[in-house]
């Protein structure tokens, strides 16, 4: 079973579980197309069960609001108004922020020293070069780390999954670390209203084709 943005992998009850979590994680993070058909004998083939777990886990999708079932087409992905990529990005602008509050009051000298030096070290990238999106992954997710939520660190997780090359953003990597590095001194004073409301500026700030929103 693949697991979710490097998480341990979870222990489920039965296989109805493990089928519904791998579903989730390929209709949110794009895998499985809205409106794409979800056949209960081809999932029974791939995910190697029978169609039985296959069904309960769609019933549950279902329940959750990713699956949509009609009586003609079958089981298919619910579309979204806006797009998986814009949704992904409208709920990161939401959580991030309460992460960077949350982290401001717990996060160690360990964890600020870990900050500083990625982010040192994504000032020195070029511009292009796939190192960055690891380091920028490393540097939020210390952040959500120190938040010490693992509800929040889960669904975080969840959302990045969706962005295997990190979010797509028009600004430098300089101007990106420039604005980390003030989050840095937020985080490291233990001002929350700050450190939220910076968070909030870094992913709202830049656009892309006027629909995506930036880390």
């Amino acid at each position: 079973m693949s697991t979710i943005g490097g998480l341990t992998p979870m222990q489920y009850s039965s296989k109805s579980d493990v089928v519904c979590a791998m579903l989730r994680e390929l209709i949110i993070s794009g895998e499985l197309s809205p409106s794409e058909p979800l056949r209960q004998r081809d999932l029974a083939t791939r995910f190697g069960v029978s169609q039985t777990p296959v069904r309960e886990a769609l019933r549950r999708l279902e329940s959750e609001g990713l699956v949509v079932n009609d009586p003609h087409r079958g089981a298919t992905v619910s579309e979204s108004r806006s797009g998986v990529i814009e949704d992904n990005a409208q709920i990161r602008a939401a959580l991030e922020p309460l992460g960077a509050r949350l982290a401001a009051k717990a996060i160690t000298t360990e964890q600020l020293a870990t900050l500083r030096a990625l982010n040192d070290e994504m000032v020195g990238i070029a511009e292009g070069d796939p190192r960055y999106g690891v380091l920028n992954r490393e540097f939020h997710f210390t952040i959500y780390q120190a938040a010490a939520s693992p509800m929040l660190l889960s669904m975080m997780r969840l959302l990045w999954q969706a962005m295997p090359d990190g979010p797509l953003v028009t600004r430098s990597h300089a101007e990106s670390a420039e604005q980390h590095a003030v989050l840095i001194e937020a985080l490291a004073t233990g001002d929350a209203d700050a450190a939220a409301e910076i968070t909030r500026t870094h992913i709202m700030g830049t656009s892309h084709l006027d629909t995506e929103i930036a880390h």
